[in-house]
């Protein structure tokens, strides 16, 4: 007999590493299958292995966690993991998705593991889930409806107030963030990740787990082996495309 299989979907590679490794405690009969960088591969990955369960991260590029989760339907038991404590209420009240919060805790974690456990045992089919993920889809498409439209950076002693088109990419720089835009060069406190979330992903896409590039900046793109590299309108600067976003660039 068989044990439990599962499917993780998470961009950033060192979250995704740990939450296989806290799985590996946590319940160790379980195989994860399939490993996802974002939505678009973790519907392939899902339709290619067919888990019975699938953690996905709930922003992720390409597809994000939700519409991945359409996809997918009630054909895995499905558990969403984020950072955003407001998606983890209203959505999952009737229990039938269940989340994590990043960061993810082992408590926390061995109580989803034992929810699984049971519901897995039961052998009931999963829920329909579409009316849950409907009430998810509507806030963050609520979210997405207040999208930045200015950064205000620190320039020295100074604050800059910079319309987001202007800005040529952003950079994780220790505990700040480097604002790069076309007079000048700032810094501020908010995340890589938080800015990911905030900024419009039609003109702005995150190249690396600490860099965002504005979209209309990038001149040409250079495949490696394993990763890649953009090159910027007018700029000296080359910036390094990490593995797990290459597919945003596939067709340059």
């Amino acid at each position: 007999m068989t044990g439990p299989t599962a499917l993780l979907a998470e961009d950033e590679p060192i979250l995704r590493e740990r939450l296989a490794a806290m799985l590996g405690r946590a319940w160790p009969e379980l195989k994860i299958v399939a490993e996802a960088r974002h939505g678009r591969e973790a519907v392939e990955m899902f339709e290619e292995h067919r888990p019975q369960i699938a953690f996905l991260d709930v922003h992720m590029p390409g597809l994000n966690g939700v519409e991945a989760a359409r996809a997918i339907g009630s054909r895995a038991a499905l558990v969403f993991v984020t950072a955003f404590d407001r998606y983890a209420v209203e959505a999952f009240a009737h229990g039938a998705v269940d989340y994590l919060l990043k960061p993810v805790e082992e408590e926390r974690l061995a109580e989803t593991v034992h929810r699984l456990q049971a519901r897995l045992a039961s052998g009931a089919t999963p829920p329909s889930l579409e009316s849950t993920l409907e009430r998810l889809a509507a806030q963050l498409e609520g979210k997405t409806a207040t999208r930045l439209r200015w950064i205000r950076a620190s320039v020295g002693d100074t604050v800059r107030l910079i319309p987001v088109e202007q800005v040529v990419y952003l950079k994780a720089d220790h505990k700040y963030t480097l604002v790069v835009w076309q007079g000048g060069e700032g810094v501020i406190r908010t995340s890589i990740r938080e800015l990911s979330d905030q900024l419009d992903g039609e003109h702005f896409a995150r190249i690396h787990r600490s860099a965002i590039v504005n979209l209309a900046q990038v001149a040409s793109f250079v495949h490696g082996n394993d990763a890649g590299e953009i090159q910027l309108h007018g700029r000296p600067e080359k910036l390094p495309v990490s593995r797990s976003f290459l597919h945003l660039f596939q067709r340059m």
